[in-house]
């Protein structure tokens, strides 16, 4: 039987001081609980905040995004080799926003995961 998965998206909101607090108050609420993978996925420019904040709590970090090219002239792009740096666990590839608003198409998130999966 697979481990259920919870994960929080922060998506464009909080300043860097609630990221931090709040991911201090997922860490704290579940603490102790097992049988459950919990992640946090903060907005970019907090991921090193938030990061910090888990400590070594059981909480994951997450991003919201990830592009499918290791380098280059990318401007505000996100490469998977930044996010292992940033010690992120999972990524969200594919959400409904990223599709409906942003237009990203099915080819875009194919390559996309694919990046992410050979990265681990």
């Amino acid at each position: 039987m697979r481990t259920p998965f919870v994960a929080g998206n922060w998506k464009m909101n909080l300043n860097r001081q609630q990221s931090v607090e709040l991911a201090q108050g997922v860490a704290a609420a579940v603490a102790g609980i097992s049988g459950v993978d919990v992640a946090v996925c903060p907005p970019f420019v907090y991921l090193d905040a938030v990061r910090e904040a888990l400590g070594s709590s059981s909480v994951k970090l997450g991003a919201q995004n990830m592009y499918f090219e290791g380098n280059g002239a990318f401007t505000g792009e996100t490469s998977a080799e930044m996010l292992n740096d940033l010690k992120c666990t999972y990524v969200i590839l594919g959400h409904s926003e990223r599709r409906n608003v942003i237009g990203e198409t099915n080819e875009e998130i194919n390559r996309k995961t694919r990046v992410a999966l050979a990265q681990g």
